[in-house]
């Protein structure tokens, strides 16, 4: 990481008590998971004292923090993408079902293929709201996970949309076919997730993380694997992975969460066995009530009938 000026500020009053990564948040407009990647490099100072991103701020206390240098934003680039099914359009959304190996918008370091690159590319117009690099994007899915996304074309809808997220009255349902058999059948788990402490590519269950709560219920149990339904609370990154991973049954072909590859290997996968399949929400144009639903991938539906043959 290459590093610029050291920036200091007395710690305001407001902040008396908060983390150290909330505070640097709030004073330098950072986002808590890179304050928190400055302060596990020690980075962050109060009161000349180097400290981790869980300790707590004193009001008055001066606060030093060496800030990464600015990086410039990745851009949109308008090109077909193979696959890409647009599942309904109207004035205010766009529906599609992302395949397997595209991002939704794009990042540092991601050089390959975007939802909202392709949807440019077959002459879409979406919102232009959000960061430059992911406008009309209200939520996203895994590079490895399938399934539906709404992408917003009106600012309006961009504006309903993000605040549906936020008060968590968007139904999104996944499947997930995960190895062994969860104990109980249908449960929570409700664990707060944060980056993981040695992986940066990878997040974990981690103690005063963000809260993350995922419910799922078992559709079919199989020999050695479950397919379960799952329904998000929140929207954490690789939330699902994690949670399954964290309870002893990672998403079949999930590697990089634990998942036995040699299953993986017999059952032709090679990324996460994880659909987005139903996405619900009223309409931000006409406030009804609409429901999408998508249909397993080739690989998945043959991993699916793979493993319940030999049950």
């Amino acid at each position: 990481m290459t590093l610029t000026d050291l920036r200091s500020l007395p710690v305001p009053d407001g902040l008396e008590g908060e983390r150290v990564d909330a505070a640097l948040a709030r004073m330098f407009g950072l986002s808590r998971t890179k304050a928190a990647e400055l302060a596990a490099a020690d980075q962050v100072t109060i009161d000349g004292s180097v400290v981790g991103k869980s300790d707590r701020v004193r009001a008055g206390a001066w606060l030093e923090v060496a800030l990464p240098a600015a990086t410039p934003a990745p851009t949109i680039v308008a090109e077909p993408v193979p696959g890409l099914r647009i599942v309904h359009d109207d004035d205010h959304i766009v529906v599609v079902d992302k395949p397997v190996g595209i991002a939704a918008h794009p990042s540092p370091g991601w050089t390959g293929l975007t939802v909202v690159g392709g949807l440019a590319g077959a002459g879409y117009r979406i919102s232009t709201s959000g960061a430059a690099e992911r406008q009309g994007v209200v939520h996203r899915l895994d590079v490895g996970t399938s399934g539906l996304m709404v992408v917003a074309k009106s600012e309006h809808a961009y504006t309903v949309l993000k605040q549906a997220f936020r008060d968590r009255t968007v139904d999104k349902h996944y499947n997930a076919l995960v190895h062994g058999h969860p104990d109980p059948m249908t449960g929570t788990v409700d664990a707060p997730i944060d980056r993981h402490p040695k992986h940066d590519y990878k997040w974990a269950v981690i103690t005063g993380g963000r809260d993350s709560v995922t419910h799922y219920d078992t559709i079919e149990a199989f020999r050695h694997a479950t397919l379960l339904d799952v329904k998000l609370e929140t929207g954490r990154t690789h939330q699902i992975r994690v949670h399954m991973a964290a309870i002893k049954h990672p998403c079949v072909g999930d590697l990089t969460y634990g998942a036995d590859p040699t299953v993986a290997a017999r059952l032709g996968l090679t990324r996460q066995w994880l659909h987005a399949v139903t996405l619900g929400f009223e309409h931000p144009g006409s406030g009804e009530w609409v429901e999408f639903k998508s249909p397993y991938p080739e690989d998945l539906a043959h991993a699916l009938k793979v493993i319940s043959s030999e049950s």
